[in-house]
């Protein structure tokens, strides 16, 4: 594709509201295999973006990029593994749980997959891939880095920097099934992003898990709702770490990175029990035991 012969989809979006539309499934995996292919220049790229974001994305759109994605991620098959979907703008208030959590799993024939990247707009937090770059990971963590895992992806880095506003790849790059996994576990902040995860990603798992956890990440740290979907069924229910004797105070303050990992690796006895109470939520929405109590008992 030419720069010229982009301008009608760049059009879709970039018209105004009484002139853009949403674009079709094909029209989107169009736009996307452009992009990926790096067939139009980054004016273009940064232009679509931007307009995307603000006309409103559609369902389609997304199912769209994501198949386009599909045919350029590395996938790395992982066997008896649950894929964790955390957002790209890092952590700012509290640091990352799951490592710690990861232990108490080991055993169980669990493996956590986990992918990262380079910090994307506009939290401007920690990221996964700096606490998996400095801290010593179980046995059973596999961290995929985007820079090895899709590439393609990786070079729009620097364009969404620039920009320094969310994108829309932030919805969707928080689950790429690289293991091929039959579980995702994907964190989420405000509802409709329950619903949007739930029609994106209900087909492409045999069970989907939303957890409207700690900053939009799938880590409990307080009362939340979780979604389970399986089977065609939708089950919402709540969790609250205070009713199984967990209490973790939450900052209110910003976290360094440095802080971030000293209390990940020098951990308080606070800091270790709510990671004992993530992995028993894991083995329950896992179905390896049939309650949290029944997870806190066997860890």
């Amino acid at each position: 594709m030419t720069s010229r012969e982009f301008l009608p989809y760049l059009k879709c979006v970039g018209t105004g509201p009484k002139r853009n539309r949403d674009l079709s499934k094909e029209e989107m995996k169009i736009v996307m295999r452009a992009f990926l292919k790096d067939e139009v220049v980054p004016e273009q790229v940064a232009a679509f973006m931007l307009g995307w974001r603000v006309k409103g994305e559609s369902i389609e759109e997304f199912a769209g990029a994501l198949e386009v994605f599909d045919e350029f991620i590395k996938h790395a098959p992982l066997p008896n593994s649950i894929e964790f979907g955390y957002p790209y703008d890092g952590k700012i208030k509290n640091p990352y749980i799951l490592p710690l959590t990861a232990k108490y799993l080991q055993g169980y024939e669990i493996n956590l997959s986990l992918h990262g990247g380079l910090l994307q707009p506009a939290k401007e937090g920690s990221t996964l891939k700096e606490i998996c770059d400095n801290t010593p990971l179980p046995d059973n963590v596999y961290y995929y880095d985007r820079s090895e895992y899709f590439p393609e992806l990786y070079r729009f880095s620097e364009i969404r920097e620039k920009l320094g506003l969310r994108s829309s790849f932030n919805t969707i790059e928080k689950l790429l099934n690289i293991t091929q996994s039959d579980t995702a576990i994907i964190g989420a902040f405000h509802k409709p992003f329950v619903d949007k995860y739930i029609q994106l990603y209900k087909d492409r798992y045999k069970k989907l898990i939303v957890i409207k956890g700690n900053e939009g990440t799938p880590e409990i740290f307080s009362k939340c709702a979780v979604t389970i979907v399986e089977n065609g069924e939708i089950n919402e229910i709540k969790i609250d770490p205070k009713a199984y004797g967990i209490h973790y105070t939450k900052s209110t303050e910003r976290i360094s990175l440095e802080s971030s990992l000293e209390q990940l690796h020098n951990s308080s006895e606070s800091f270790n029990e709510l990671a004992r109470f993530n992995a028993a939520v894991i083995l329950f929405l896992a179905g390896k035991v049939g309650s949290i109590d029944e997870g806190l008992t066997h860890l």
